[in-house]
């Protein structure tokens, strides 16, 4: 292409706007309609004529029977060659108006990099020019609009950086100041997305996270820290919503690392909340002086309703008799209730409550974690054990006249997979209405989240969980069981640890009774499916057999069970059929299958990506779940025109599996109360969240 002319990547049917298929009548129209809705951006006279003149041609051709079959022949001459696409060839003095058509025709990008050209030197245009002021102009819309469709395909990365290449090249013209205003307002209000795009990278893209980390933490500076309203551009709600959404994709270090810096800044919640992350880093990966760490931030603080957690964080560090004076100082009466029920000893109160508290507050939220409240495990640590032991010596304790007892033995614990079934993981939307972040088309209600930390004292571990949950803390169900503690500790425990363990084995007999009796006729069973353990994330799924007597069967594998529920009204068995849809599908995914492509006909998009999410936490450890849940009973609990709650008796059981086959935990058969929301939105009815009713 020689330096006065320019190649538009178009044909003149798109140019025109017109199908090949229309005919002479529908072209003409066409270009009445266009030379009638000229844009009014504030391009000069000459290049509207050049337009239209653009546009007349064209016309002239497709309704010239003769010229429109040689150029059809010509065009498909180039579809037939490799890699030709059809093109235009313009005079340098029609391409401004030539990039404002192509710009018409939603090739933003294209013409948005021919305009970049075009302003460079050799073809650049005279200074001041009136040529110089419309290509600059056509660059900026370009710019926006190819930024727009970028974030509608949800790459937030490209296009931002299409919105800083533009604002340099009009801040270089020094043309349409209020043009470089808007640009620079659309930057920043991408900022957020783009902090998601880059923080929900694979971890091993280590340099894309470390550059959504510095964005983050310039997002949170700009605005005054977490509890600050210094960014016009970002409201409160958003940004709260925005930061729930990214606490998910940020590792258990980077969490602690972030908020400790904003909490030494002077924030109260990122104190408390790295007060929390240190303990789940500390829990999981056995660092007593991590929980030291948090206990220190927790103390510092000052507030007063902590005693609760203080007890929790000195039974973590070994400080029993501490944590005992502490809970039992601290604790309002309606928790003290709540720990009466769970043991008549009051180590085995503080123990049901820490394990509530790590399960519920402290565990889940992480990038990087995915482990359960074992204090068994974690006092049976050698690295915890020879801390304890050290603090003991450094303090002058002696508890060398206690006798030793092994850890309890044989306390089947249910498994994650249950607690999946059985959790609220996330508060209840009301599914007609939508958040402000991070996408107009999600169909998330993200309550406005509450900077002012909430007063702790006297609160059940329930109650406790729906405070917490205001510092966007997921807060899952979790199974009480008993650990042992220190030698002492153990003594006391045993008791306790026996009862529950008979209570487990009444329960999973009684269970298992009640599953080998025929079901009644308004069960509804969810068939196991089983992977051939040598690759469990890629082998063939098979469904086990309908066992006699079970109600209908629904196969992950047949896509008829996850056909959409348009019905406005749905009765019982439409919605029963729809919840088991849902669970033969979530239970095919954790046994090693594909989420299937339609599973969005069915389920939201956020209880899809924690499905994702469960998945690949199990596959990155090698492991597999079989599950077995059959929906005993369904009952209408409330029906609005865009909500449906239903409370739903589950018969649940399942088993996790390493990578050859063995089994590496069970849960024994057991009888679940959940209830599940589900939400309108496009005439489809579709899962939103579930939660416990116990």
């Amino acid at each position: 292409m020689g330096p006065c002319r320019l190649e538009l990547p178009i044909d003149h049917f798109r140019l025109l706007g017109v199908s090949p298929a229309g005919d002479t009548q529908t072209v003409l129209r066409t270009l009445a309609q266009r030379l009638d809705r000229a844009p009014d951006q504030g391009f000069t006279t000459e290049t509207l004529l050049v337009r239209s003149r653009l546009l007349q041609e064209s016309a002239d051709l497709l309704s010239d029977p003769l010229r429109r079959g040689a150029y059809e022949a010509e065009l498909t001459a180039v579809a037939a060659g490799d890699a030709a696409v059809p093109a235009l060839e313009i005079s340098s003095s029609h391409e401004v108006a030539g990039l404002l058509l192509l710009l018409e025709a939603d090739q933003a990008q294209e013409a948005f990099d021919l305009a970049c050209r075009c302003l460079q030197p050799p073809q650049a245009p005279a200074l001041g020019s009136s040529r110089e002021a419309d290509l600059t102009l056509v660059a900026a819309l370009a710019c926006q609009k190819a930024a727009d469709e970028a974030c509608g395909r949800r790459h937030f990365e490209a296009a931002v950086r299409l919105l800083q290449q533009g604002l340099q090249l009009l801040q270089r013209m020094g043309q349409v100041p209020e043009w470089r205003q808007r640009l620079a307002q659309d930057l920043d209000r991408l900022t957020p997305y783009l902090v998601l795009d880059l923080l929900s990278r694979e971890l091993t893209a280590q340099q894309k996270r470390a550059e959504g980390l510095t964005l983050l933490e310039q997002l949170v500076q700009r605005r005054g820290g977490l509890e600050g309203d210094g960014d016009p551009s970002f409201s409160s709600d958003e940004f709260q919503a925005f930061f729930k959404q990214i606490r998910g994709f940020l590792t258990v270090q980077e969490q602690v690392d972030l908020f400790s810096r904003w909490g030494d800044a002077g924030s109260a919640a990122a104190d408390f909340l790295a007060s929390i992350a240190l303990t789940a880093s500390g829990f999981v990966q056995r660092k007593p002086e991590r929980i030291a760490a948090a206990h220190e931030r927790l103390m510092d603080s000052g507030r007063s309703g902590i005693e609760p957690l203080l007890a929790n964080l000195d039974l973590l560090l070994g400080e029993v008799d501490s944590a005992l004076e502490t809970f039992a100082t601290g604790a309002g009466p309606e928790l003290q209730d709540w720990a009466a029920r769970q043991s008549p000893d009051p180590l085995g109160q503080l123990c049901a409550y820490c394990r509530d508290w790590l399960g519920r507050d402290v565990l889940p939220g992480y990038r990087d974690l995915d482990a359960e409240a074992d204090l068994e495990a974690y006092f049976s640590d050698r690295d915890v054990v020879a801390w304890v032991e050290r603090e003991d010596r450094r303090l002058g304790r002696d508890f060398s006249q206690a006798g030793t007892i092994d850890p309890i033995q044989g306390l089947n614990e249910p498994s994650p997979a249950l607690d999946s079934f059985a959790s609220n993981d996330h508060p209840l939307p009301d599914p007609s209405s939508t958040g402000a972040f991070p996408d107009p088309d999600d169909d998330l209600d993200l309550a406005p989240l509450s900077w002012t930390l909430p007063d702790l004292s006297g609160i059940s571990p329930a109650r406790l969980g729906e405070r917490l949950r205001n510092l966007s803390l997921r807060l899952p169900q979790r199974s009480t069981a008993i650990p042992w503690i220190t030698a002492m500790a153990a003594l006391v425990l045993l008791v306790a640890a026996g009862g529950w363990a008979l209570r487990q084995r009444q329960s999973a007999t009684s269970a298992t009774h009640s599953t080998n009796t025929t079901h009644s006729t308004n069960a509804t069973r969810v068939v196991p499916l089983t992977v051939q353990p040598a690759n469990p994330a890629a082998a063939p799924l098979a469904t086990a057999p309908k066992p006699a007597g079970s109600g209908p069967v629904a196969d992950s594998r047949d896509t008829t069970t996850l056909r959409a529920l348009d019905t406005a009204t749905p009765d019982n068995s439409q919605l029963r059929q729809l919840l088991n849809s849902w669970l033969t599908t979530k239970a095919a995914v954790l046994a090693g299958a594909e989420v299937p492509d339609q599973l969005d006909q069915i389920a939201r998009e956020p209880a899809i990506d924690r499905l994702r999410q469960e998945r690949r936490s199990d596959a990155t450890s090698g492991q597999h779940k079989v599950l077995h849940v059959e929906i005993a009973d369904l009952t209408l609990a409330e029906s609005a025109a865009s909500r449906i709650a239903v409370h739903a008796t589950l018969r649940y059981s399942d088993e996790t599996l390493d990578a050859s086959g063995n089994v590496i935990r069970r849960t024994p058969p057991t009888q679940l109360s959940n209830a599940y929301i589900f939400g309108r939105d496009g005439g489809r009815w579709r899962l939103v969240a579930s939660h416990s009713l116990h």
